[in-house]
């Protein structure tokens, strides 16, 4: 999310997190201050391998409620961002691939899924959701990989005991951090 109006429209649907993507290689790329920041539900502040400090004062600059670590962060790496809430990802193509976060046990706050694809995140590739039946971590997760519009109906039969939340971004935008208003409305009405 870049642009100020969009924001305010997005946040008035009364979701619960907004992502800011602070990595320069995404075409979400945040590069400057929206002149309009969400006040009535949590942001995120997206990051790639980054310097540490750098994360610690965009967290700070942007008053972040969670850090989203999509890179090679190690738990160490996550120990020196101060005790500041974390969501770390996970691009999953196997359920050998959950065996990458018991190292994150205690150390994130949440997990997000992700489908293993060709760019660290924003692929619009759907997820295998039935992989996530062989997830028996204690941390609790988020859904994310190619969900769009038509998906409403399937994920409400999706179960599982740790999933808190669904990550909603590239089949819900007309462009690149610009999402579609009437897309977001309508899947959470029918969601």
């Amino acid at each position: 999310m870049r642009n100020a109006e969009n924001i305010r429209k997005v946040e008035a649907m009364g979701i619960d997190l907004m992502g800011f993507i602070f990595w320069p290689k995404s075409k979400r790329y945040v590069s400057e201050r929206p002149s309009y920041l969400p006040t009535n539900c949590k942001r995120v502040g997206v990051f790639v391998d980054e310097d540490i400090e750098q994360v610690k004062r965009i967290a700070d600059e942007y008053e972040l409620d969670f850090i989203q670590l999509h890179g090679h962060e190690s738990p160490e790496y996550i120990r020196l961002l101060d005790n500041r809430k974390i969501i770390k990802a996970f691009n999953i193509a196997t359920t050998g691939d959950f065996a990458l976060t018991e190292a994150y046990e205690g150390v994130a706050n949440y997990f997000l899924f992700d489908t293993k694809g060709k760019s660290i995140g924003g692929n619009g590739e759907k997820f295998d959701w039935s992989l996530l039946s062989a997830y028996d971590g204690n941390t609790p997760f988020l859904i994310s990989g190619g969900i769009g519009p038509d998906d409403a109906d399937l994920l409400k039969t999706f179960h599982h005991p740790r999933c808190i939340g669904i990550d909603l971004n590239s089949r819900f935008e007309i462009t690149p951090g610009i999402k579609d208003i009437y897309k977001l409305k309508q899947f959470i009405e029918q969601l």
